[in-house]
């Protein structure tokens, strides 16, 4: 995809962030963009159901979304705002009160997880994103890439969904289907890298299973019989087509007297993603040279052919962020640290700054959008990540009081309850 890309150009600056800043500056309204994943109900349940379907098949076999390294003549940047206010946080859930936490382990946070979704080749892909601080704690943040497809120019991409703490198959805390997608316009519209980040609001969460059986049975929840105008409202692909056995979620079966009767499997609801994993605070306009750390899902091989990486559980790397630019993208304002990771995968991964390891929370401050290698022996050494200011808290803002509700029973008035 062309919002995948390593930095191969990557530059360090001096004085590119400056301290000291003037007051607060959001984005304006007219700087957001948001875009619809699953519009109601019954599009969610359909997502879900897709990637559910046959023993998990799309989940197990997604693969990571792909980095390239060439840099197409359309990525261009209108400059891109500097720190345009002093520095800011939004505390994390739960960690409204700060408290003390000393380890000599680094115990991985609950926020984190994989994003799936459909490519513009039409087959599944993941990235790494993460839960962060919302009203209805309902929002997940990510590499705008890993939300909008420009190869086929499409607006997003499809089925998009988050499972938090994702490991073959299972999904510890149910699945969440992403509901709008919002971003700063200079993305959306230009593909500025300085801008290359997304908030998702999701739909509560469902319980699907934890054991790779493809029957509803072996999922808490139980079979509902709806009217066949309300089975049909689903997308045919997911609807049984036999009368012996349900495909999924989907059933129908003719009784004695030659009546159909039809019937939608009705999951058990998670709850929302925020009270099941927590979800981490948000920081802007830091000042450059703190240390953070990267939790994510790196896979895939290093230029030297080196796989260090598989993508199948969370990883972390630590260092102090510096200024940096990609002139390949003319992103101008990116922030950069010493990563071993690899670039599959990993982009959208999460980027923390005074992070609690007793309480595995802290205030996101980046995501990676790419990586680098800047000496050239074929080993990634730098991610890189748009630097978050008063834009992106403007961004997120946009995205924070939205609720988003359940799908667990995406119909009315079932026939037998």
């Amino acid at each position: 995809m062309k919002r995948t890309l390593a930095f191969g150009g990557l530059v360090a600056t001096a004085g590119l962030l400056a301290a000291g800043l003037a007051a607060p500056a959001q984005a304006a309204p007219k700087d957001v963009a948001s875009d619809a994943l699953a519009t109601n109900g019954i599009a969610a349940y359909a997502t879900v159901a897709y990637w559910y379907n046959n023993e998990y098949a799309n989940l197990v076999n997604a693969t990571p979304y792909t980095v390239e390294t060439k840099v197409v003549a359309k990525h261009i940047s209108k400059g891109g705002p500097t720190p345009d206010s002093k520095p800011g946080v939004v505390p994390a859930i739960g960690d409204e009160k700060k408290t003390v936490a000393k380890s000599k382990n680094v115990n991985l946070p609950k926020t984190t997880g994989k994003v799936f979704f459909d490519g513009a080749d039409g087959r599944p892909h993941w990235c790494t994103a993460t839960s962060v601080q919302a009203a209805y704690r309902n929002l997940v943040a990510t590499a705008g890439h890993c939300v909008y497809d420009t190869e086929s120019n499409a607006a997003t991409l499809q089925n998009w969904v988050f499972v938090p703490g994702y490991y073959q198959g299972k999904t510890p805390w149910g699945i969440y289907v992403g509901k709008t997608a919002y971003t700063h316009y200079d993305y959306d519209v230009y593909e500025d890298g300085d801008r290359d980040y997304a908030f998702v609001t999701v739909y509560n969460g469902l319980k699907i299973g934890h054991d790779g059986l493809s029957e509803p049975e072996a999922a808490p929840g139980e079979w509902y019989e709806v009217h066949k105008e309300t089975y049909e409202k689903f997308p045919a692909e997911y609807r049984a087509k036999d009368q012996e056995r349900g495909r999924c979620f989907f059933k129908r079966r003719q009784d004695s007297q030659g009546k159909w009767h039809y019937y939608v499997w009705k999951f058990i609801d998670a709850g929302r993603l925020g009270d099941n994993v927590g979800g981490q605070g948000l920081a802007y306009n830091q000042k450059i040279g703190q240390p953070v750390f990267v939790f994510g899902y790196p896979s895939g091989s290093h230029p030297d052919g080196n796989y260090a990486f598989t993508g199948k559980t969370l990883k972390w790397s630590y260092g102090k962020t510096f200024a940096a630019q990609a002139p390949a993208i003319k992103a101008e304002e990116l922030q950069a640290v010493k990563s071993s990771f690899t670039g599959e995968g990993a982009l959208g991964s999460a980027w923390l700054l005074k992070y609690n390891n007793g309480r595995r929370l802290g205030y996101l401050n980046g995501v990676t959008i790419g990586v680098s290698d800047t000496d050239g022996n074929d080993r990634y050494d730098t991610s890189v990540s748009p630097y978050f200011d008063g834009e992106t808290y403007g961004v997120y803002s946009a995205a924070k009081n939205n609720w988003s509700g359940s799908i667990a029973i995406p119909f009315e008035n079932p026939l037998n309850h």
